[in-house]
């Protein structure tokens, strides 16, 4: 395998953003980040907002993407997503002033809880933004603090309880009829 390199791909709805081959790329799923070398066994991926890190030789680049899917094969990793920016492509100052506002939207929603139902939709569109914003600002090198809201849903899934998981028969709990 010494030798070989993936060729990855980055289409967003404006066309290809992203063309290259690599020797390593690590990407974020929805279920935790990911890598990918090449003689990757075939994925597909759900991905969040956040950094793809991508590997040449011993150069090291990112870029950042929106939510949306990878298809992972021997030799190719594609992501297709709705954001695509590279470091150069993003403009601090521009980005941490509509932070701010999309910030400042999402607490007066939380303030207004008579409309709960009817803001709900308004406020994931908003996480999301704040997310997008967050993941600039962090490829840029200037991430902002930390935020969690309460209804989202980050890392891996709970493990299931003990209710859900089937059980197999027991053969030595005691009956001497189970013995027989």
């Amino acid at each position: 395998m010494a030798g070989e390199k993936i060729q990855l791909e980055v289409v967003t709805p404006k066309g290809k953003a992203l063309g290259v081959e690599v020797d390593e790329v690590r990407a974020p799923s929805v279920r935790g980040e990911f890598g990918v070398l090449p003689g990757h066994l075939p994925l597909l991926a759900a991905l969040r907002t956040g950094l793809v890190t991508y590997r040449t030789g011993s150069a090291e680049h990112r870029c950042a993407i929106g939510a949306g899917f990878a298809e992972v094969g021997p030799q190719k990793l594609l992501i297709l997503t709705d954001e695509y920016v590279e470091r150069e492509g993003v403009d601090p100052v521009v980005v941490r002033k509509e932070l701010g506002e999309v910030q400042s939207e999402i607490q007066k929603l939380a303030a207004d809880v008579s409309a709960e139902a009817a803001t709900a939709e308004r406020r994931r569109v908003l996480i999301a933004r704040e997310n997008w914003l967050a993941a600039e600002l962090e490829l840029y090198g200037d991430p902002p603090p930390a935020t969690m809201r309460p209804d989202e849903q980050w890392g891996p899934p709970e493990p299931p309880r003990d209710a859900d998981v089937p059980q197999e028969p027991s053969t030595t709990d005691g009956n001497a009829a189970d013995a027989r």
